[in-house]
Formats: structure tokens, sequence, C-alpha cells
């Protein structure tokens, strides 16, 4: 990695009560269970020794509760980005996974993602230009720098699919678990560098390195 690259990291937030079960969406007041205050912690943890200039956050709690660690471990503030938001999922928000599932749209979430919108809210194609136009000008306002982003999982798999030239409609292949990390490296003049997708163990520090 040269020393004029960008890089970006991409963190979905820690588990909450609901994940798995319910889309919560952009419903409010959903905070981390215990173990995702431990996956939190665990971020803060693996980004020792990397120099971060800046740490962005999806306004949700949970994303911002998934943050402070790591801000608090790096001496920086926690910036809110509206831009790093959940998707809008209208109608389907709180919804059992259960009984989405069992419903005829639920093939085209999984298989053609690029033609869908949530009833009442955002399309996918939406929410990855959305996503990829966030991370464009914090790459932009941070030249050379780190950045952290805390975000939630069908935008960073938008993001990074985005980022590796793969079509929309294949994105639901790319897993992101909570808690784990995904980099980005951009270098000007030339297509972003996917340096890592869904890592939830290793040190971070070497990514400097590369």
């Amino acid at each position: 990695m040269t020393a004029e690259s960008t890089l970006l990291l991409l963190v979905r937030h820690g588990e909450t009560p609901t994940t798995g079960r319910v889309l919560p969406g952009r419903t409010p007041g959903l905070y981390l269970s215990e173990r995702g205050r431990v996956q939190a912690e665990r971020v803060a943890e693996r980004l020792a020794g990397l120099p971060v200039d800046a740490i962005h956050s999806s306004p949700l709690e949970r994303a911002c509760q998934t943050a402070e660690p790591s801000a608090v471990s790096a001496g920086l503030a926690v910036h809110e980005d509206a831009g790093l938001i959940e998707c809008d999922f209208g109608e389907w928000t709180g919804a059992a996974l259960a009984d989405l599932t069992g419903l005829p749209q639920w093939q085209a979430v999984q298989h053609s993602p690029s033609t869908f919108r949530f009833p009442g809210g955002e399309s996918f194609t939406e929410m990855q230009a959305r996503m990829v136009a966030a991370l464009e000008v914090l790459r932009s306002a941070h030249p050379g720098g780190v950045v952290v982003c805390f975000s939630h999982a069908d935008p960073i798999k938008a993001a990074v699919a985005h980022a590796m030239g793969t079509h929309l409609d294949l994105f639901q292949r790319i897993v992101i678990s909570p808690g784990a990390v995904s980099a980005i490296s951009y270098v000007e003049g030339q297509a972003p560098a996917v340096l890592m997708v869904n890592s939830t163990s290793e040190p971070l520090s070497g990514l400097r390195l590369q």
C-alpha cells in the first residue's frame, strides 16, 4: 500500500437483541446486547497501532454505541453521518425475518436486488448510491488518511460490491458479520482495492504496511 492511499475501514455494528431475527431498519432506540458491547470493544482493540484520522458512524444508536470504544481509544469524536445509515426498509421495518422469507418478494431481495424497492422505503440501488457517495466524501476529506466508518450489513455489502466491480444483484453473496471489519484502499486515479472483507480477529495495524 502506498503512502498516498486513503484507507476506509467499514465496521458493522455489534449484535443487538434482534440480530438475525428482526429487520429493525431505522427503528430508534435499539442498543447493543452484551455480546455486541464485547464486539465493539474488540474493534477498538484491533485498531491499536493504526493511525486513525477520523471516526464516522451511522446516526443509529447501535452504530454509535459500537463506535464509542474506538473513538475513546483513538482520542477522537464520533461524527454522525447520515450517508452511513441503514437501508430504509419502509413497511418491512420491524418485521420478523421468519415472516419475510416466505414472501414472494423475498426472492427478489436475494437474487435480483437491483430491481427491488422496499414497500414505502428505499431501493437497494438508492442505498448503494448513497453509501458510495458518503464514502467518496470521506475519502476526499482525508487524503492519505485512515477513516473508520461504522455502519450496517447491507450498506457495507453494497459498498464492498461496488469497490470490487461486482453487480449489485450478487451483493448478497458477501457476508458481513456483527462487529466485522472490511477495508478498502483508495489511490487517486486508480480503482479501489478491497484489502479485507468480514474480518473479525486479526490486528488492523498491518493494513498500513501493505
